[in-house]
């Protein structure tokens, strides 16, 4: 496999964007084709100014593309997706949170999400192949909620068990299956000549 069959893996963080030793930015740097949204300057609650960065990132890429959401990061690639405007190969969605349901302290409140664009949640089925990686203890979602989000997007629902938020404060760092996992997602893509 060689040129532009192999894809861009396009990183999308959460509302905490960078975080140096995250899973996400882990995986970054061992990738030779990678990009990762950048973080906004301002409007940084705004989902449309969030997707709007995302679609910018993706209009830069030539060639076919995976996505690698993470949190918020997952409902970015949502809401994106209703309105896509450019083919993506697969894409990772882990640990989707649930912003219908009020957050634990500390995160913003419905309200905020609600008036900043982020809910209802997109229920559409996507328009490309997707894994979501839930987990069973997330405090941001119940396992329950997050495997209807999965079925309604028409994604293979992956059990993780008990990984929390899947973040450095649940003891994630580096996480090698999401290695396994998204290369799985390209395989795939590459077995059917570029995905659905």
């Amino acid at each position: 496999m060689n040129g532009p069959e192999v894809p861009t893996v396009v990183i999308v963080p959460g509302l905490r964007d960078h975080v140096p030793e995250h899973w996400q930015t882990h995986l970054a740097g061992r990738l030779d084709r990678v990009r990762t949204v950048p973080p906004l300057e301002r409007d940084k609650l705004s989902c449309a100014a969030r997707v709007a960065a995302l679609d910018a990132v993706l209009t830069e890429v030539a060639g076919p593309v995976v996505l690698v959401a993470h949190s918020a990061g997952v409902m970015i690639t949502v809401h994106w997706a209703q309105h896509a405007t450019r083919p993506v190969r697969a894409a990772l969605l882990a640990t989707p949170p649930d912003f219908e349901t009020p957050l634990p302290p500390g995160y913003p409140s419905r309200d905020e999400l609600a008036a900043n664009g982020w809910i209802p949640i997109p229920r559409r089925r996507l328009p490309f192949p997707s894994m979501v990686a839930a987990s069973t203890t997330d405090p941001l979602g119940s396992y329950r909620r997050v495997a209807g989000l999965a079925e309604a997007w028409g994604s293979r629902l992956v059990d993780l068990g008990d990984v929390g938020h899947l973040n450095p404060a649940s003891g994630y760092g580096d996480w090698p299956r999401g290695d396994a996992l998204l290369g799985e997602l390209i395989d795939a893509g590459v077995a059917s000549g570029a995905g659905r």
